[in-house]
């Protein structure tokens, strides 16, 4: 099944355009194992999200052990619902084309991040694999974007602009997505505009400050989807005691129906 239509019918199975971010940190976990941590949160939320996103990030800095806890996590999430690698991956040719087999084959993602500024060559790897979703960072949702993203060629265009134009020029498969973060509402409206059809995975709702309502305002498509609100910390670590599955899934379900209310409001 192609990544997108896996995504939307997990979309539609769970009424949700939620997707949690598995990112955990031992520093803010309650007193359990990541496995047991990453377990708990998905038990109690596989019927309220569209996606699951881990962050590559947090299980390399544990070493070996590490990888085998992504591996085991992304084994117990329902077959049913995407997994996006959140990896950030680029690189040439052949070192590509090893990140791509590294997300989508061992450890099985259905879509995975990648970074644009080597172009296109560093990103042809992953579109290969055209059952799998690619999603290209265009507008992040951290401070330092502007360092870049935000920059006038020489067409007169902002950077970012540009980027979601050659993604376009790209999508033969179908399978691009771009990542745009909630913090810049303004770009993510006019990249919407630009990419009507694509989905957009969109970080920094809750602990970063994006407002919600814009989010899903300006993020979602003609049809009131493909607008991936992507949420870690808040729902990770709601609470910090026994109960932190329980808190997850109630801080979940709250996000799941003020999305559906923007939506059909």
């Amino acid at each position: 099944m192609k990544f997108i239509d896996k995504l939307s019918k997990a979309s539609q199975q769970n009424k949700s355009w939620l997707c949690i971010g598995l990112d955990p940190d031992p520093e803010l976990m309650p007193r359990v194992s990541i496995l047991d941590f990453n377990k708990a949160i998905i038990e109690a939320t596989a019927d309220l999200v569209c996606a699951y996103k881990p962050n590559f990030a947090f299980y390399e800095a544990l070493g070996k052990k590490g990888l085998g806890i992504l591996e085991k996590t992304i084994k117990f999430i329902p077959s049913h619902i995407p997994i996006i690698g959140d990896a950030k991956r680029s690189d040439i040719g052949n070192t590509a084309k090893a990140y791509a087999k590294a997300i989508f084959s061992t450890f099985g993602c259905d879509a995975a991040t990648v970074n644009p500024y080597l172009g296109f060559d560093s990103i042809q790897p992953f579109l290969d694999y055209n059952d799998k979703g690619v999603f290209i960072l265009c507008r992040t949702s951290n401070p330092g974007a502007s360092d870049f993203q935000g920059l006038t060629c020489i067409t007169g265009l902002p950077l970012y602009e540009v980027v979601a134009q050659r993604a376009k020029e790209w999508n033969t498969y179908g399978n691009i997505g771009l990542v745009v973060g909630a913090t810049y509402p303004e770009e993510l409206k006019r990249l919407r505009q630009l990419c009507p059809e694509m989905p957009i995975l969109i970080p920094g709702v809750g602990t970063q400050g994006g407002d919600l309502a814009l989010a899903v305002n300006y993020g979602v498509d003609a049809r009131g989807g493909k607008a991936i609100i992507s949420i870690s910390r808040q729902i990770l670590y709601a609470s910090s005691g026994k109960d932190f599955a329980q808190a997850s899934r109630h801080v979940s379900m709250e996000f799941r129906d003020r999305i559906n209310r923007l939506i059909s409001g």
